[in-house]
């Protein structure tokens, strides 16, 4: 039987949406292609038909997921003024619910300390996810008036990942929550964006 493109590109989707939720949980070099298939619904003989490998699979899951994440970035900011939209972004970024939403949240999070030991292929969809990411965020922090936004927003990208990190390995949870709070406020403070509603 032969599917259309349109029901072809919904089944890839699928099998990417399942993929990203792996390699979130488990981390990318410990998905199974049968395990992916098998979670979109699929059989494990169709894989071939949309990846040539689980390395092609890997790198493609990390676009979806930065994909995700950009939307993510679009909903908090879009509609809303430079300064207001940033601090809605730290905001969500920084909260508890996505410390706790390790199956759904940030892909740079997620895979920054495997990314290094992963082939250059998916690598390469990594760095280009996060370049897209600091890329809005400058536009972002131009438009709010901040100084060499390019510089900022790969410093906020880097603290924003850090703070989130930390928090989500630090067993104690007032600590944890602390490390949101106190990170939030700073960011918040280093760029204008303190009671900004």
């Amino acid at each position: 039987m032969r599917y259309d493109t349109e029901h072809k590109q919904r089944t890839r989707t699928k099998v990417l949406e399942a993929a990203a939720q792996a390699i979130r949980n488990d981390g990318p070099e410990r998905i199974g292609v049968a395990a992916v298939m098998a979670e979109a619904g699929l059989t494990h003989g169709g894989f071939y038909a949309h990846f040539k490998s689980k390395d092609e699979l890997v790198a493609a899951a990390i676009g979806q997921m930065f994909e995700e994440s950009r939307a993510r970035l679009a909903r908090e900011t879009d509609g809303r003024g430079a300064r207001e939209g940033l601090a809605a972004y730290v905001d969500f970024y920084l909260s508890a619910k996505h410390r706790d939403a390790r199956g759904r949240g940030c892909p740079i999070a997620a895979l920054a300390s495997d990314a290094p030991r992963l082939s250059d292929n998916v690598r390469a969809a990594f760095a280009e996810g996060v370049a897209r990411l600091t890329t809005v965020l400058a536009e972002k922090l131009e438009q709010s008036g901040t100084d060499e936004p390019q510089m900022a927003a790969r410093s906020m990208v880097a603290e924003l990942v850090g703070a989130l990190s930390l928090a989500r390995v630090e067993t104690d949870p007032a600590t944890s929550n602390a490390i949101l709070r106190d990170s939030r406020t700073q960011l918040k403070r280093r760029f204008g964006l303190e009671n900004v509603s």
